[in-house]
């Protein structure tokens, strides 16, 4: 009876181990794309060769870094001019589904303007919590990795939009080491593209 006890003991602590072992592991390659996201990108140097491309500042700041389910981040965008009104502003929680593939989830947050700036506000990040935040549903990004490249994008039409008389909008995603090359372009019912650029993605170079 004591052998069985013991032996039931052993047991649970071992198993209790691999369970706390495998709650608190790390996805290298997840890391490794997060790493890449994370910080402060412009697309100042596209802007001064082609003046069709605006220059925007893209901030992806590392919240909720106790969460084990993920990578989660705050995004926000804003033209240089005006960094204090971002025109743009989500939380990305990213994954590792399955090898060489990672998603981005994409979250709209309540009262977003009230976060403006969260990246450089201690007290922002703080006061951003789970239930401020709400799934845009169909808008996952999808990518695959090839070496050291990142690509992918959107489902087609999923993604739905409302602004400039679009029914539904796409992402394509490239991302390399210091290089986020981003082109999101809103369509109407028929196809027809309404809002974005025409000429291909902005180029935003990490800083």
């Amino acid at each position: 009876m004591v052998k069985n006890i013991l032996f039931l003991l052993v047991l649970l602590a071992v198993l209790g181990y691999t369970t706390s072992k495998k709650a608190n592991s790390v996805d290298p390659e997840l890391e490794k794309l997060a790493s890449l996201m994370e910080g402060k990108f412009s697309s100042e140097l596209q802007s001064k060769t082609d003046s069709s491309y605006f220059n925007i500042s893209l901030v992806m700041t590392p919240i909720w870094t106790n969460r084990t389910d993920g990578k989660w981040l705050y995004v926000e965008q804003a033209d240089a001019s005006t960094l204090d009104k971002p025109y743009r502003q989500r939380v990305y929680h990213l994954q590792h589904p399955s090898k060489n593939i990672f998603t981005s989830d994409i979250y709209t947050i309540k009262n977003a303007i009230s976060f403006a700036g969260l990246q450089n506000d201690q007290l922002k990040k703080d006061k951003l919590s789970f239930d401020l935040i709400e799934l845009k549903e169909g808008c996952t990004v999808t990518l695959t990795k090839n070496k050291d490249t990142y690509e992918g994008g959107t489902n087609v039409d999923k993604c739905p939009s409302d602004l400039r008389g679009a029914k539904y909008t796409t992402t394509k995603i490239v991302l390399t080491e210091g290089k986020l090359h981003s082109w999101d372009q809103g369509f109407d019912a028929t196809g027809k593209q309404v809002w974005g650029a025409t000429k291909g993605g902005y180029i935003f170079i990490k800083q």
